[in-house]
């Protein structure tokens, strides 16, 4: 059992995700809960490569690919986790701030998230202030993660935080900001939560806001 478990985590590593899927309907088929595949199997793999990106030890095409072989595993997980009524650990809405376009840390950012097992609705670029927070109280999220890549746009997500606190949700959601020109000293400036300068970083601060 451990084995198979220890298989689809060094697979999804490499990125082979035909192979992670194969393995992962092996798994269930062999009895392994889905929640336990997910947990000991597809995590911990994509832990690995969110480490390693950390250290810059790989790069973003690499986490890339595992990411698309973390995906595929989840897919065929989806049903049984769904069947056995496991739930995700959390839930998050993000996206690129309006005026922004740029997507490839979003996309990143999304990936490390589901990684951990947090469900995530992606609201794509381009994002006004509104939406972010009426998505968060239509679908009942507990974070909030802007990205912005220009400086022009970093802005927007003091807006974010300013209507979080109109809606009165702001005791209720946690907001994560990054993006290359956003920093620690911007976060605390605007009211946000948390500011981590990597996709992996943001994840775990994610994950331990949903542990909390």
């Amino acid at each position: 059992m451990e084995e198979i478990l220890n298989e689809i985590s060094e697979t999804l590593q490499k990125g082979r995700a035909k192979v992670v899927a194969e393995l992962v309907q092996k798994a269930l088929d062999d009895g392994i809960p889905a929640e336990r595949v997910l947990k000991e199997g597809l995590v911990p793999g994509m832990n690995v490569i969110g480490d390693k990106f950390k250290n810059n030890e790989v790069y973003v095409p690499e986490v890339l690919v595992a990411a698309r072989a973390m995906n595929m595993g989840a897919q065929v997980l989806k049903p049984y986790l769904a069947a056995s009524g496991v739930k995700a650990t959390g839930r998050a809405c993000i996206g690129t701030v309006k005026g922004d376009l740029h997507d490839i840390g979003k996309n990143l950012v999304k990936m490390m998230l589901e990684g951990k097992g947090i469900e995530v609705i992606d609201l794509g670029t381009d994002v006004a202030p509104e939406t972010f927070v009426q998505t968060a109280i239509d679908r009942n999220c507990t974070i909030i993660c802007c990205s912005a890549l220009l400086t022009t746009t970093m802005g927007v997500m003091a807006e974010v935080v300013e209507k979080a606190k109109e809606a009165g949700i702001r005791d209720k959601v946690k907001i994560m900001v990054g993006g290359a020109p956003v920093d620690e000293e911007f976060c605390k400036k605007i009211g946000a939560d948390v500011y981590t300068p990597d996709a992996a970083s943001a994840a775990d601060a994610a994950a331990a806001f949903c542990d909390a």
